[in-house]
């Protein structure tokens, strides 16, 4: 009985350990493989009397994240407060006249505008239930934005554009339009609800950022 008991706890032990350390060991190995890939790719154009590495006989790391950030922030404040919008202008009107170039150019600008928040909309700001693959299944989807002229003539009721993520993999998915009748608005934000995503249901929303419901 006692062995079947010592058993149990090492058991036990053996899978508390991997719980606590595999998720942080994980997000620590993939940091640092974007962190070397970006020091690389960085170091090839440092010029070697600039690069620091020279003169050392280890690598440094973060050098290129730091290189790569203060050269960011430099762009950005130059073409703020020197440039203003005259660049950003003019590459626009060059990339205009180059067939395909500029429908995609127009896309990224468009997506990347939003996902920093830099526009006037926010990606996935407001997630809400549906009804997918099919009537009886429900799913977590982000409303996207609004849904052009062209396809909401076909319909009658107002419809929204949505992405529906997977699981366990959310930078996948299906993009839809569907009636905004057929949505439900979720008290989740979208942190806690790309977290029910990620951890298929395991992981649920932070029950503190939530109020429970009060009793009668």
């Amino acid at each position: 009985m006692a062995k079947k008991d010592l058993k149990t706890c090492l058991k036990n032990y053996l899978f508390t350990g991997i719980l606590v350390t595999a998720p942080l060991t994980i997000t620590l190995y993939i940091i640092w493989i974007l962190v070397d890939y970006i020091d690389t790719f960085v170091g090839r154009f440092l010029p070697q009397a600039y690069n620091p590495q020279t003169y050392f006989s280890f690598p440094i790391p973060f050098l290129g994240v730091i290189v790569l950030l203060v050269l960011l922030i430099l762009i950005g404040m130059l073409t703020i407060h020197v440039l203003g919008a005259r660049l950003p202008s003019l590459g626009k009107k060059l990339i205009a006249h180059i067939p395909v170039v500029s429908g995609l150019y127009a896309a990224l600008h468009k997506i990347f505008e939003t996902l920093l928040g830099t526009g006037k909309e926010s990606a996935y700001r407001t997630p809400v239930l549906i009804e997918y693959p099919r009537k009886g299944l429900w799913t977590i989807a982000f409303i996207t934005g609004p849904v052009c002229h062209e396809v909401q003539t076909t319909q009658k009721d107002p419809l929204v554009s949505v992405f529906v993520p997977t699981t366990p993999n959310p930078t996948s998915g299906f993009f839809l339009f569907i009636p905004k009748k057929d949505t439900i608005p979720l008290d989740l934000n979208v942190e806690d609800a790309f977290k029910m995503i990620l951890s298929t249901g395991i992981v649920g929303p932070n029950e503190k950022h939530h109020k429970a419901p009060s009793k009668k």
